[in-house]
């Protein structure tokens, strides 16, 4: 079982920049994949980063294609957060961000609340 806790959602004007922090429980973090999707009024869930895990360590990203360049995904195993860096924000990023938990970046099984991010035009 694996429980996450999101942070660092707000209020920030277009151009700006937030960091989003997902703690997670459990001893075996650094063995789940771990992504980041968001959720606007009256939409579906979509995908937005996620980072791999594997034995030695290493780690690959993958992002939206909407939020490529602007937003960088990572993992600090030894503090089991995975963090969202969030750059250029736009009015159409305003959304719930969710943190999920995963044996690999195309499943998930474990999320978090979520942490609100509007970005004001």
């Amino acid at each position: 079982q694996v429980q996450l806790v999101e942070s660092g959602g707000g209020l920030v004007q277009a151009g700006g920049s937030l960091r989003l922090s997902c703690a997670a429980s459990g001893r075996t973090f650094s063995s789940y994949a771990m992504g980041w999707f968001r959720q606007a009024p009256g939409k579906e869930r979509e995908f937005v980063a996620a980072i791999s895990w594997s034995y030695s360590g290493s780690s690959s990203e993958y992002y939206a294609d909407s939020v490529k360049g602007r937003f960088t995904i990572s993992r600090d195993n030894a503090k089991n957060t995975v963090t969202l860096q969030m750059n250029s924000l736009k009015p159409e990023d305003t959304a719930v961000y969710l943190c999920g938990a995963g044996p690999k970046v195309e499943r998930y099984a474990f999320w978090g609340q979520g942490t609100q991010v509007t970005v004001s035009s």
